[in-house]
């Protein structure tokens, strides 16, 4: 076993390791080159857009006694571990239609910027004026030692459109920068490991790191060597499922108004379980300890044939709620969202946590979430915000209902819980008294 002294650069010269196989081993308990000291709390914003369908989707019930309603179902395995907050409210005004705004304010708690993106028949508006939470999370994290990671966050998408405007981007490094999530696996895999260089000449890179892999694995203790295989494995298994997609088309279509059929759009519920496995593999190697995991975008148009839904997203939002086989399809595409979390829950939970007792999930909070309460009247209010999992030190398994308090308040609370004790978020007249009151 590696000296608790022994510094990285040491351990890399003495082994002989080449450049290819750091991503593998520094964040080995073992080693003592991991941020280990103190427990590990990590964030995941996960987003779907144009709204619920509100009496499918809010419990009547309000404590722990509360019953799932369809669109939620999914998440009944983690009841107890899920927090449902009804009555979140996005408060900020201006420039910009609601889509734009629920899109563009929903990390960032304040305003956007004047601009000449035109949407809706709102004035046209820019980009948000300030840095998201996730962002402003990733900051704190980095400037720290003991929570420091490789990459601070990691951005993933499934189908976000190529083209940059306000409603397909949530993620703010800063006033005017926006970030772009990667929605290509490919390319998702390549930033963690480093040495993909397109998908045609995909190599294992395992091959490579044999003779690496065989060294370390007499440096470290027996629990690290198997955390290595596990790892190792995961790798391989995914080059592998990336090879079976490799003759597949990955581009996802233009956002238009009334788009076609593409055939991107049915390989989504592939891309989604590919980009989930990615993150939970980045979170055992503690490679970041902050992600978002963005679905389309704000006026998204999915077609779900798989889940019996050949329409529009956005199309069917816009529906009345007398049209009730578009109620039944909205909630159908909201279920569909709730697997995709409950699949990130389940991958979680049964990941254990390298170095501490436990799984990722107990150390990990994902929050579900979307720019608008409800599709065809456009609201601001009551924005979906559902968490599951352990990571902030919330008491969970409730339903929570306030009233209409600013979500501001609700994006402090998470700067809170993962260690970041802000006062102010966004716009400061929103923050009202701090955090959310009973989440803890």
């Amino acid at each position: 076993m590696a000296p608790r002294n022994r510094s990285r650069r040491e351990f890399i010269r003495d082994l002989g390791l080449s450049a290819a196989s750091i991503p593998l081993i520094l964040n080995l308990p073992s080693l003592g080159f991991a941020n280990q000291a103190a427990r590990k709390r990590r964030l995941v914003i996960m987003f779907s857009p144009n709204g619920v369908i509100p009496w499918n989707f809010w419990p009547d019930e309000e404590g722990s006694k509360f019953t799932l309603k369809e669109s939620l179902k999914p998440l009944e395995p983690f009841k107890d571990r899920t927090l449902i907050l009804h009555g979140v409210c996005d408060k900020l005004r201006g420039d910009g239609d609601n889509h734009m705004r629920g899109m563009g304010c929903l990390l960032t708690g304040i305003e956007l910027f004047p601009g000449n993106i035109q949407g809706g028949s709102d004035t046209p508006a820019g980009w948000a004026k300030g840095i998201s939470i996730d962002q402003e999370i990733r900051n704190f994290n980095q400037h720290r030692p003991e929570t420091r990671t490789r990459f601070g966050s990691l951005e993933f998408g499934v189908m976000v459109p190529d083209r940059a405007d306000t409603w397909s981007r949530m993620v703010y490094a800063g006033g005017n920068k926006p970030i772009a999530p990667i929605d290509d696996p490919y390319q998702m895999f390549a930033k963690l490991y480093g040495r993909m260089k397109d998908q045609e000449s995909l190599k294992s890179i395992l091959d490579e790191l044999q003779e690496d892999l065989k060294k370390v694995r007499s440096a470290v203790s027996a629990e690290d060597r198997q955390l290595l295989e596990e790892h190792a494995t995961f790798i391989r298994e995914m080059e592998q499922e990336l090879k079976d997609q490799n003759s597949r088309d990955l581009n996802h279509p233009v956002p238009e108004l009334e788009p076609g059929v593409r055939h991107a759009n049915d390989q989504m519920p592939q891309l989604s379980k590919m980009q989930i496995d990615l993150m939970v593999g980045a979170f055992a190697a503690d490679f970041s300890r902050v992600a978002t995991l963005q679905y389309t975008n704000s006026v998204g148009q999915a077609r779900m044939k798989w889940a019996g839904v050949s329409e529009s997203h956005h199309e069917l939002s816009h529906h009345p709620d007398s049209n009730k086989k578009s109620v039944e399809s909205l909630t159908k595409i909201n279920k569909w969202y709730c697997e995709q979390l409950a699949y990130l829950a389940k991958r979680l939970a049964e990941t254990p946590e390298p170095g501490g007792g436990g799984t990722l999930l107990d150390n990990t909070t994902i929050v579900w979430t979307n720019e608008l309460g409800k599709g065809n009247s456009h609201t601001l209010d009551d924005i979906p915000f559902v968490l599951v999992g352990n990571g902030l030190g919330f008491r969970m398994g409730r339903s929570l209902k306030f009233k209409k308090v600013p979500h501001n308040r609700l994006l402090l609370s998470l700067a809170n819980g993962m260690g970041h004790h802000i006062e102010k978020f966004g716009n400061p007249n929103l923050c009202g008294d701090g955090v959310l009151a009973g989440l803890t």
